[in-house]
């Protein structure tokens, strides 16, 4: 029989949790149990690898010291990890302890939440204890309290050498009924190589990297796209401009994805083209850039566009006929 105590304290001298699980150890070790434990304080940078230290255990351990709230990060990233990246069917079949030491309050609801936590997983749950240790003497100094830490512990010997049954859990029943958490379909092989990767620091800072670049890349390419956009306007806006002799008139052609305004100064025979959303004009459009390709395509004018509804517009409305005049666009037969 193999037990694995994982311990989610700060490892202080004083703490009453430690006291209780050696007490344990002393207990399963004049059993025969092989007993390994794991200091998740020590182990912090690599808690996502540990689900992978269930494959061959019969029981576990969970315990943890309620210092002011909660039973630490340390379990949270633990028990996390064994959601994403443990075996469930190996979890199903691993009875666990929990052991929840306060020196403040909040003893039972640790307990507790450890206990959820397993059976949600799947897992089969022991007997634990909790309570309630100012001072690590009064455990040290009572052995009534020292008997019934060695008798949790026969106990779950016990129930981990005969297999006892436990009665199915409702957090079970209602987690596969209305859970909205996205199952990771990957094999308990592909789950271990993940749990890897996400502990290795190095490889999770490269794939920040890797995205980064490539957003860089493809935020260059939509910046290129939008260029090459806005020369097609100016050119085609330059190839058929049509002068209307005494005419002058500035236009702002604003166009949903663009950054910048489409900018038009007409004067006579002068045609200015650019896109700057600074500059102010007569006559200021907002359409889509759909609409103002089916204008210089020749499939829609300027008017109807307007007509329509394509087209929202401020200013002078005869300046805006204008445009149909000032440039001349014929559809591709």
């Amino acid at each position: 029989m193999k037990i694995n105590i994982y311990y989610g304290g700060r490892g202080l001298i004083d703490d009453p949790t430690l006291y209780v699980i050696n007490k344990m150890e002393e207990v399963f070790k004049e059993l025969h149990v092989t007993v390994e434990r794991y200091q998740l304080c020590d182990l912090k940078n690599s808690i996502t690898t540990l689900p992978q230290s269930l494959k061959d255990v019969d029981g576990i351990i969970l315990a943890s010291t309620v210092e002011w709230h909660g039973i630490g990060g340390y379990m949270h990233q633990f028990l996390d990890a064994c959601w994403l990246y443990g075996n469930k069917e190996k979890i199903s079949q691993i009875y666990m302890c929990p052991i929840v030491m306060s020196t403040t309050y909040g003893e039972r609801e640790g307990k507790l939440d450890l206990a959820t936590a397993w059976e949600i997983l799947g897992g089969l749950p022991c007997s634990g204890i909790c309570g309630y240790i100012e001072d690590i003497s009064v455990l040290e100094n009572d052995e009534g309290y020292n008997k019934l830490i060695e008798t949790k512990a026969e106990n779950m010997y016990r129930t981990i050498n005969k297999k006892l049954p436990s009665l199915p859990a409702s957090n079970q029943a209602v987690k596969r009924k209305v859970s909205i958490t996205k199952n990771i379909d990957l094999t308990p092989q592909e789950s271990e190589q993940l749990s890897y990767y996400a502990s290795d620091d190095s490889y999770v800072q490269k794939t920040k990297e890797d995205i980064k670049e490539l957003t860089s890349i493809f935020r260059e390419r939509m910046e290129i796209e939008e260029e090459d956009n806005q020369t097609e306007f100016l050119r085609e806006l330059e190839s058929h401009f049509n002068p209307i002799p005494g005419f002058h008139g500035t236009y702002k052609i604003g166009m949903n994805g663009e950054k910048q305004a489409l900018f038009i100064e007409v004067n006579q025979k002068d045609l200015i083209c650019s896109f700057d959303s600074a500059e102010k004009a007569d006559v200021e459009i907002q359409m889509t850039k759909e609409t103002m390709d089916d204008i210089i395509y020749g499939r829609m004018s300027f008017q109807r566009a307007f007509m329509s509804g394509m087209m929202k517009m401020k200013g002078e409305f005869k300046l805006l006929r204008q445009l149909d005049q000032i440039f001349v666009f014929r559809e591709e037969q």
